[in-house]
């Protein structure tokens, strides 16, 4: 009988230690993040303050509002958002990055789509200096994650009349993506926020307003949503 009281409370102990486990908030609850992080396909975005919510929130910041939006997909992507502000292909912005630091830093072997977006912040660098950071970040994230799409988004203008110095790096841009095999979109040319830049940018004229990251979140999906797989 006294076998039986000790087996007795040995399952006890292991029945409490399940149930704490079950109710703990702290290693169980990541454990069980990362199994299905593990699963989701992994998107890393490099960009410049269009992409971290300066202006709003990094709540309200487009690569958020995409992670947070679960009709998206059935196993929506996970954005990883590198972005800095101030950051650009020559560019250094915030913590010192620029776009190759950014993919140096956040790009894996897990990766499976990077998006690059921007920058204005290049505005004033020589034109080859730009061309020559934009391939040579293409090409970290081609050594880093060999299998992952590539999605260069120049820099939009909210105008119908956008500076030299923007096209130019936009050119810039173009031509490093095409040679480094990558998709390239031009917001210029698809006239992205033109149309309603009094909507869609805040105060500052520059970075957008709440309901312009919605948008951009919009135009995201839109070229996420081919290579989810």
């Amino acid at each position: 009988m006294q076998v039986s009281k000790q087996r007795l409370c040995a399952v006890l102990v292991v029945c409490a230690a399940l149930v704490a486990g079950q109710t703990a908030s702290g290693p169980p609850a990541t454990t069980f993040t990362r199994a299905f992080s593990a699963t989701r396909m992994q998107v890393v975005i490099i960009g410049d303050s269009l992409s971290t919510g300066r202006g709003t929130s990094p709540g309200d910041a487009w690569p958020n509002l995409i992670n947070n939006n679960h009709q998206f997909s059935d196993v929506g992507p996970e954005l990883v958002n590198a972005a800095q502000n101030g950051s650009g292909y020559v560019s250094v912005g915030e913590h010192g990055a620029t776009f190759g630091s950014q993919v140096a830093a956040a790009v894996t072997a897990q990766t499976q789509v990077v998006v690059f977006f921007g920058s204005e912040n290049d505005m004033g660098f020589a034109a080859a200096d730009v061309r020559r950071a934009a391939a040579d970040a293409f090409a970290s994230a081609r050594a880093k994650a060999p299998q992952a799409a590539l999605v260069v988004v120049g820099p939009p203008s909210y105008s119908d009349f956008p500076e030299p110095e923007r096209l130019e790096v936009r050119d810039q841009d173009q031509a490093a993506a095409l040679q480094a095999g990558a998709q390239f979109v031009d917001p210029i040319a698809d006239r992205w926020i033109m149309d309603h830049a009094d909507e869609l940018i805040g105060p500052d004229g520059d970075h957008p307003s709440g309901p312009g990251q919605r948008y951009l979140q919009t135009k995201m999906e839109q070229l996420l949503r081919p290579l989810i797989r």
